[in-house]
């Protein structure tokens, strides 16, 4: 069971920082990407790509996703990060606008009319992460400090 203290240690990093590398596996083999995202209440995970992009043809059907999200700067005695699995997909319909109201809140600017972005936006499609199972990593608590969890989906 997912304990609140580290739910809210895990959504407090995931909201401090907007890359997150994504590894999936296809026909060509393995492969990796590295994406913007935002996360919501229930530690679901959403980002913008477009269909066509390896990736996406990859995730089309839903798949099953390691991930990863890292501190920038550090040595080793501050390496924080999350590393997790879980299952992607396209955004269900009737949750595209609570995920696209998460995703716009992280970056307004998505949601401003810019030509060059707009046009971008018009072949991408949102989609979300639902994690299974997370890692957090923090050697500011001693080199090697981590907690791991099987998470149970927080609703849909």
């Amino acid at each position: 069971m997912v304990t609140d203290l580290f739910v809210s240690e895990l959504r407090a990093f995931l909201g401090r920082h907007n890359v997150l590398t994504l590894a999936y596996q296809d026909g060509q083999g393995i492969g990796a990407c590295a994406v913007w995202f935002a996360v919501d209440e229930r530690l679901h995970l959403h980002f913008l790509s477009s269909p066509t992009t390896r990736h996406g043809q990859a995730l089309a059907a839903g798949a099953q996703v390691a991930f990863a999200v890292h501190k920038d700067e550090q040595d080793w005695r501050s390496i924080q990060g999350v590393q997790g699995a879980g299952l992607c997909a396209m955004t269900p319909a009737h949750a595209i606008d609570t995920a696209w109201q998460v995703y716009t809140s992280r970056f307004p600017f998505v949601a401003r009319q810019f030509p060059d972005l707009q046009a971008a936006l018009g072949s991408a499609a949102l989609w979300r992460i639902v994690p299974t199972w997370v890692r957090l990593i923090d050697n500011t608590k001693g080199f090697g400090h981590k907690e791991e969890r099987v998470i149970e989906p927080l609703g849909d």
